[in-house]
């Protein structure tokens, strides 16, 4: 582009009004490109330079010749919003190149008119990826401006915006050729641009909405126009899903499933956007902190991106948490729409909720506010006792069946009165403290919880203990074998005498046990001595007392009767007092 072919210079024609339209947008990012080229050729020179100390003036002299053809003057015939982009980046190299050799009084001059420039881009920017290309740039002035004036002995060198107030105005006519007239042109092309897209486009084309981009009261900084242009299409996909929302509450498009179908594919639309930013966030913060690690200081002595790299984190951070509570605002829907009797995939669902909340409560701008970590371990609890509450019903349902399993149902149950309880006193308080002018009140958004939420669950899992307790019970214990060869059942009163140590081998109990149960007493065998052909001599059997016949089952039980102390032998032999205390101390005493 510079000299064609062979080592002859031939020299670029000039750009008139006669050959600007065959110019075309390319062709000045050719030139853009060649000087990208020469500054980085002139960075990696300069970097050798410091690092060999014998042939440093040899790699610093190279250096200082790649760097003047980075120096590319802008182009007259162009608008004045190119302009002012080309004279930023121009002063912005040539700032850096005065820096490399020290002169810092002119350098802080060519960076504080860079400054200035960039900020009238910034705060006349039609569409937020043109504002974060600005602050993008900004970001790496200031730095270099701080060090200059460090270098230079001003007084309050950190203040970067009052050292731009005081240096720019008195440089700017000498740097910038034509200023006024510039100015003027930008601000009269900025008004036309702003009435053609009020009226062509509503004045949102190509603007992020900052109220979605809250945290804690005070807007996500956003400063790289990859994350504005993936930003900007997940706020087109939620715009989408609002709508399909309010459809939704419509009862001629609301009915069956295919309001709850569009809106679960408006969810899928904003979860693949927030994807796509989420990996545009973490490429940069990777970068970030690659180039804070690797360049802790730029070659001018500027200070290190550490600021920067942690705006880059909140950020990828606070992406990540997006895009943790639309997947759980999906599947709650899903939830809602699945059919209550397939338990298997409600469950499958919630476990996918845990994952999401334990992810989320690992993040670290959750973790640095204490009640939107209570939020989320009190949401964390809520799900695991709907869990184990779905999971009993896959236990104990259908009831009075042989394949239930009520002592598994119960003990979930029981594990869902836990986790209830460790919600309540975790993060309940604080999840009916979310409100609108809570900054965190988002939790409460993307999954609603409330006291009256809580309390209704809890009663679901004691009426549903109670109707499993009771179907135990019903269904009792398979006893032994009757007359025509099948299992019965036994009554419910026999597992309870067992617990008393009723003597089940007694006859005349077994029979009162079975009456009492509505069954037939079983005929008791007679014993041997009472037989035909028996000439034993039979005891006469003791006839029970009339007043005995109105006692209840447990008089009628025998026990074994308290032994009466015997009568102590008078001792005739001895003439020694009575014959209780004798008789007690003749064995001390021996025989007279």
């Amino acid at each position: 582009m510079t000299h064609g072919k062979g080592r002859e210079f031939k020299k670029l024609p000039s750009l008139t009004s006669a050959n600007l339209e065959s110019i075309k947008p390319a062709h000045l990012e050719l030139l853009l490109l060649e000087s990208e080229r020469a500054w980085a050729y002139a960075m990696e020179l300069n970097g050798k330079a410091d690092a060999e100390v014998d042939s440093g003036s040899k790699f610093r002299h190279h250096s200082t010749g790649r760097f003047r053809p980075s120096l590319l003057p802008p182009p007259p015939l162009i608008s004045a919003h190119d302009l002012l982009e080309a004279t930023a980046y121009t002063l912005l190299l040539n700032g850096r190149f005065l820096l490399s050799r020290e002169d810092h009084e002119d350098a802080l001059s060519q960076l504080c008119v860079a400054r200035y420039v960039l900020d009238l881009l910034a705060s006349h920017a039609q569409t937020s990826r043109d504002h974060a290309l600005a602050v993008l740039w900004i970001d790496q002035v200031g730095p270099l401006i701080r060090w200059s004036a460090h270098q230079m002995g001003r007084a309050k060198a950190y203040d970067v915006d009052a050292i731009v107030r005081d240096v720019a105005p008195k440089h700017i006519g000498d740097l910038v050729e034509g200023w006024d007239g510039v100015l003027a042109k930008f601000k009269e092309e900025g008004d036309q641009t702003t009435s053609s897209t009020l009226k062509g486009k509503g004045g949102k084309a190509g603007k992020l909405d900052s109220s979605k981009l809250m945290w804690e009261g005070e807007v996500v900084p956003v400063r790289n126009p990859e994350l504005v242009d993936v930003l900007l299409r997940v706020q087109g996909a939620e715009e989408k899903l609002s709508s399909s929302k309010q459809d939704s509450k419509t009862p001629s498009k609301s009915k069956g499933k295919g309001g709850k179908k569009a809106a679960v594919a408006a969810y899928d639309a904003v979860l693949a956007a927030l994807s796509d930013a989420e990996d545009v966030a973490r490429k940069l913060n990777e970068a970030q902190k690659s180039s804070s690690s690797t360049f802790p200081a730029d070659s001018s002595g500027g200070q290190s991106g550490t600021g920067q790299a942690r705006d880059m984190h909140f950020v990828h951070t606070y992406i990540v948490y997006r895009l943790l509570s639309k997947r759980i605002q999906r599947d709650l829907l899903l939830v809602d729409a699945v059919d209550p009797r397939l338990h298997p995939a409600l469950i499958k669902l919630l476990d996918t909720i845990l994952q999401s909340l334990a992810q989320m409560r690992t993040l670290s701008i959750v973790d640095d506010s204490p009640e939107l970590s209570a939020s989320v371990e009190g949401r964390v609890e809520w799900t695991k006792a709907r869990r184990c509450l779905t999971l009993s019903l896959c236990y104990g349902s259908p009831p009075n069946t042989k394949d239930a399993k009520y002592a598994e149902a119960l003990i979930l149950l029981q594990h869902a009165g836990v986790h209830l309880r460790s919600a309540r006193q975790g993060g309940l308080d604080t999840i009916e403290s979310d409100s609108a002018e809570d900054p965190n009140a988002g939790v409460n958004e993307f999954y609603p919880l409330t006291k009256s939420g809580v309390d209704a669950l809890d009663n679901s899992v004691a009426r549903l203990g109670t109707e499993y307790k009771r179907a135990w019970m019903d269904k009792g214990v398979v006893g032994a074998e009757g007359e025509d060869g099948k299992k019965t059942k036994k009554p419910t009163f026999f597992n309870i005498a067992l617990n008393y140590a009723v003597d089940l081998d007694d006859p005349v109990l077994m029979g009162r046990l079975r009456e009492r149960a509505g069954k037939a007493p079983v005929p008791t065998p007679a014993p041997p001595s009472q037989r035909p052909g028996s000439d034993a001599r039979v005891a006469p059997t003791p006839k029970t007392p009339a007043a005995a016949k109105g006692k209840t089952l447990e008089d009628n039980i025998s026990r074994s009767g308290t032994p009466e102390p015997k009568p102590a032998a008078a001792n005739s032999n001895s003439g020694r007092g009575s014959g209780g205390l004798s008789g007690l101390l003749g064995g001390w005493w021996g025989r007279s």
